[in-house]
């Protein structure tokens, strides 16, 4: 059913059975949507598109340039064709003009005798009328149709077929990268559709349809509908509104029975982390997941996507299939689950327990180098690993280690950043020692009298003192290091003998000292740093 009906069919009416199609024979299929008696020629602001013209030449007479012009109006206001009766006051159609209305195959169409206009007009509309009259009546029969189909179907294939058997047209959905064609076409033919879709400018007629799959405020997937043989009319684009109504309910259908399943087995997953099953559960559970699966042990990623303002949940959704594709080929297998805007990933080892570290650290240099910043609109990404454990019933421990080592990523320096938790040494003594005593307090304890100092002075002894230690006392290399005379480092050393005593360099008072330097620095960053890594 169509809301428009062709010039090829109108030919067909008693009123037509004596007429010529002189020019714009390719263009039969224009749809009409009313019937215009006009004799003036200045046209262009009287029409809508898509009206066939009936006249019997008055404007322009035997005036060819005044027939051109009115031509072209006709052209540009997109109206139909152009009906003329010859004798009253036009007696021919110049070459020129069939040549212009071949080239936009746009139809003229004559009337060799005296017809009543009138009665055209009637005819036309009343059949216009009936039509949109029955093209409610379908549009609702095909939209209760399809809701049964909705409590009956199995595959969302089924509401593209649907469609593309009511209409008559070739569909093609669009999912990501997916493309899916209705009915099925050759390598070719895919080539030559998806090369029309995408092109800027169709053909003289509009031929394409599209319409997004909004679910959730979000675009899932796009349906197009695509025909050569007409217009894509009123009806057309309501029908494909109907459909991917439909199709948007049936994969929300589909996104909450998988999300009833995430939510249960995140629910699983949640006391897993927190440390509530057995072994042998754990096993029981792995098996029914994916028969066969063996795990030598396992560690926990926990990340933090700093999402832009613009972002989307979809970034998220794409990050962690990113992430799965790259450590499931470094021989992991991975489970995700986001916990108080974390992203948390626990992967169980399926090779041999000694290389998890180094193909952790490849997965994450694959990571850095893909070219997903397109797809996902993050500032930065924070990863925190944590320790690596045999039996999948001390996952907890890995988990506790890793939100440990994500909340010291924002504060660390960048030589001492590190992603494993087995690599930040020092810092994971701090961070306890920070958490269950004043850290402040002990690092004044030992530096307050340099600190004083350089506060007082503008001095730089607690740069003095890093570098000197860091060059074993060496003055002549520290001097270098610091692009300062010897004389100058002379006096520094001799006035931090007098803050921290002669005996700093002693190997007990030193190691105490390399450490406050270092507690020093944490502190620092502390203050300075706005964490984005909050407890989990």
């Amino acid at each position: 059913m169509k809301s428009y009906i062709t010039i090829k069919e109108i030919l067909q009416r008693k009123h037509f059975d004596k007429t010529e199609v002189v020019a714009g024979v390719d263009g039969l299929n224009r749809n009409v949507k009313w019937v215009h008696v006009v004799e003036v020629i200045n046209i262009r602001k009287l029409l809508n598109g898509h009206e066939l013209i009936l006249t019997t030449g008055l404007g322009w007479k035997d005036n060819t340039a005044l027939f051109i012009s009115f031509l072209k109006q006709l052209i540009e206001s997109n109206a139909s064709g152009l009906c003329i009766e010859l004798g009253t006051h036009t007696s021919n159609i110049p070459q020129e003009v069939i040549e212009i209305a071949n080239e936009h195959q746009f139809p003229i169409i004559l009337f060799h005798q005296e017809v009543a206009f009138v009665q055209i007009t009637q005819d036309i509309h009343s059949l216009l009328i009936n039509q949109q009259y029955q093209m409610i009546s379908d549009l609702e029969s095909y939209s209760q149709t399809l809701n049964k189909k909705l409590l009956e179907i199995n595959q969302y294939e089924e509401i593209l077929t649907f469609c593309q058997t009511f209409l008559d047209v070739q569909v093609v959905a669009f999912f990501d990268e997916d493309r899916i064609f209705i009915p099925q076409l050759s390598a070719s033919e895919r080539r030559i559709v998806l090369e029309k879709i995408e092109a800027v400018q169709h053909d003289s007629f509009f031929s394409i349809g599209r319409q997004p799959v909004q679910i959730l405020g979000h675009q899932f997937a796009e349906l197009v509908i695509v025909t050569d043989q007409r217009e894509i009319n009123e009806f057309d684009l309501l029908i494909l509104d109907r459909t991917t109504t439909a199709l948007a309910q049936y994969l929300l259908r589909d996104l909450y029975v998988e999300e009833k399943r995430r939510m249960e087995e995140a629910e699983w997953m949640t006391d897993w982390l927190d440390g509530h099953h057995s072994n042998e559960g754990i096993k029981e559970h792995l098996a029914y997941i994916e028969p066969g699966l063996k795990l030598n042990g396992g560690i926990v990623c926990t990340c933090k996507l700093h999402l832009t303002s613009q972002s989307s949940n979809l970034d998220g959704t794409y990050f962690k299939l990113l992430f799965r594709t790259i450590f499931e080929q470094q021989g992991f297998y991975v489970f995700s689950i986001e916990i108080r805007h974390h992203i948390v990933f626990i992967l169980g080892n399926k090779r041999t327990p000694k290389t998890w570290k180094s193909r952790m650290a490849d997965g994450f240099k694959r990571l850095n180098t893909a070219d997903y910043s397109k797809k996902i609109k993050a500032t930065s990404i924070s990863f925190g690993v944590g320790k690596f454990v045999k039996q999948l019933s001390d996952i907890h421990i890995s988990y506790q280690t890793a939100k440990e080592t994500l909340r010291l990523q924002d504060k660390l320096s960048h030589e001492g950043k590190s992603y494993f938790y087995d690599d930040l040494h020092m810092y994971r003594i701090l961070s306890l020692i920070n958490r269950h005593s004043d850290l402040q307090e002990i690092v004044m304890e030992y530096l307050q009298p340099v600190m004083e100092y350089d506060r007082k002075y503008n001095g730089k002894l607690i740069e003095t003192l890093k570098a000197y230690l860091a060059c074993n006392g060496s003055k002549q290399e520290t001097a270098k290091k610091l692009f300062v005379v010897r004389q100058t480092m002379y006096h520094r050393i001799e006035k931090l003998e007098s803050l921290l005593g002669p005996d700093f360099m002693n190997s007990e008072k030193r190691l105490a000292i390399e450490f406050m330097l270092l507690a020093y620095d944490y502190l620092n960053m502390t203050e300075t740093t706005n964490p984005t890594a909050h407890e989990i």
